[in-house]
């Protein structure tokens, strides 16, 4: 254990001297050791610390700079033994010393000064023993856990048993992940808002938080709530730290062979080097697909998914999303193969467990909105669609049917924000169709032909035709409910009209007129959305 000035001043060997106490200035500081001397100058033998026992023969001599050369090397105190002449204690030394920040301590019976360092020393030396022995211990328990492939929750028991105080394992969403200790049951109660809110204890606690993961890619925290020593607190949950750390790379090393074989297979169907379905079904039993009656094609997609000119932080993006992803499929109890197709973009063929009175679409709608809360959660990237195919009898199959759930994705992205995340081949009509097609010329030829004479219109003379005529159209013609919308008289909406139909040359009244200029419209407003342009 640690000692400070007043506890040296409390010892029994110290007290057989009659200590009479001149200034206390200090007394709390703890001791580093203790050192007898009579020399005058001691300052190039001290380095701070420390307590001097003296007979005081330099203190009599030149109190005031013997002491001021003390406390300009960091000494703590002083104890002098004056038992043959008390009466020449030089007066007033005590507030002298005070000033200077000594505690200064004088013994009217001698007294062994070896008695006093042993005792000092020995409880000092064994307090450092018994730290170095706590880091070897700590040491060899979380090298054993990490040689002994421990996870999570074995590391947080670790280190609460080290500790002798709870400690939880949080993730960046501030949920509790791991917990172990004592009264951690109590200390849950309601984390995930007291974590968020506050950084750290309810009123009355202290909590001592450590980074689990590199700077620049920290993804949990190791929390000890009210530890009775801070720096073994410290460094038992930095050691867990990496403990965790080195379990999370030998796992995601696992899961990437497992993730490569999972690939290799869709990949290896695909280009048709595996047509036989027994053989396709085996090998993903063999990576971990639970055999079912029917398999869904699926494609995931991050709409807005950032480009970035660095290559290895876009891969390390993409494989943070696969692993949410994943993570999340099985976390819903259900299991498939996956790849990453395109970059924010995942593929999966799942094996759904089955939950009577749950359609498939309600069971993916589930799951998609877990992905998205997830996905949103650890990456701030809420903007999702999932694209699906139809189910299909075998993997194999399946696994043809990815190309469709992609093109699903893709057009579902491309659309209007609908609030919806799950999109099948009947949800994309019309804008789905349009979506697909925006990027031939022909369809941005056939828009351009539709429009142009109202677009230029509109350049030239500032007017808002062609707002009129979407808003018309998406109306289905509903001239009431456009007065409305656009808080004009029903003669200024025909009066607009009956212009738009003059610059186009059209009958707005004719439906292959508005089916034409509808289509249109919808091919413009696609390419807009897609180079981030608007008219």
């Amino acid at each position: 254990m640690s000692m400070t000035v007043a506890d040296v001043i409390a010892l029994p060997e110290v007290a057989r001297g009659e200590p009479t106490v001149l200034s206390d200035a200090g007394a709390g500081r703890e001791v580093r050791w203790v050192h007898i001397s009579d020399v005058a100058d001691m300052s190039n033998l001290l380095e701070g610390g420390e307590i001097v026992l003296t007979t005081g023969d330099a203190l009599r001599a030149d109190p005031r700079p013997y002491l001021t050369t003390l406390a300009s090397t960091g000494v703590l105190g002083v104890i002098a033994e004056f038992h043959r002449d008390w009466h020449v204690v030089p007066p007033r030394i005590g507030e002298f010393a005070a000033s200077l920040g000594l505690t200064l301590v004088v013994l009217s019976r001698e007294v062994r000064f070896v008695d006093i360092t042993e005792r000092v020393h020995r409880t000092l030396v064994a307090e450092q023993y018994e730290a170095i022995d706590f880091a070897r211990r700590t040491h060899e328990v979380f090298t054993e856990l990490t040689l002994g492939h421990a996870d999570a929750a074995g590391i947080t028991d670790a280190a609460a048993e080290l500790l002798g105080t709870a400690v939880v394992l949080e993730n960046l969403g501030h949920q509790a992940v791991a917990s172990s200790g004592a009264l951690a049951s109590n200390v849950l109660r309601d984390w995930e808002r007291r974590s968020r809110q506050e950084g750290g204890g309810a009123s009355g606690e202290a909590w001592l938080p450590v980074w689990v993961g590199r700077e620049d890619d920290r993804w949990a925290r190791l929390i000890a709530v009210q530890p009775d020593d801070r720096d073994r607190a410290v460094m038992v949950l930095e050691r867990a730290a990496q403990a965790l750390e080195m379990a999370r790379m030998a796992e995601r090393d696992q899961l990437d062979l497992e993730r490569q074989a999972q690939a290799g297979l869709i990949d290896d169907v695909l280009r048709e080097r595996i047509r036989d379905e027994k053989e396709v079904a085996a090998r993903a039993a063999a990576l971990g697909v639970t055999p079912s009656a029917e398999y869904v094609p699926a494609t995931l997609r991050v709409v807005d998914w950032p480009s970035e000119s660095d290559p290895v932080s876009t891969q390390r993006r993409t494989a943070q999303l696969l692993d949410i992803v994943v993570s999340g499929v099985r976390a819903a109890g259900h299991t498939g193969l996956f790849s990453v197709r395109d970059f924010g973009e995942v593929r999966m063929v799942l094996s759904l467990k089955v939950n009577r009175g749950r359609s498939r679409r309600q069971m993916m709608d589930a799951l998609a909105h877990a992905l998205v809360r997830d996905i949103d959660r650890i990456t701030g990237l809420g903007n999702v669609v999932v694209g699906l195919s139809a189910s299909r009898a075998g993997v194999l199959s399946a696994i043809g049917g990815l190309a469709e759930a992609r093109e699903v994705a893709q057009v579902a992205a491309s659309m209007p924000p609908s609030g919806r995340i799950v999109f099948e081949v009947p949800d994309i009509r019309i804008r789905g169709l349009v979506a697909l097609l925006r990027n031939d010329p022909r369809a941005g030829r056939f828009a351009e032909a539709e429009l142009r004479e109202l677009i230029l219109h509109d350049i030239q003379t500032g007017t808002d035709h062609l707002d009129v005529l979407r808003a018309y159209l998406r109306l289905a013609g509903n001239k009431s409910a456009l007065a409305t919308h656009l808080h004009l008289s029903r003669p200024a909406v025909y009066s607009r009209l009956a212009r738009i139909e003059e610059i186009l040359g059209v009958d707005l009244s004719d439906g292959e007129s508005m089916t034409s200029l509808h289509v249109a419209l919808l091919i413009l407003d696609a390419q807009s959305r897609a180079t981030g342009t608007g008219r």
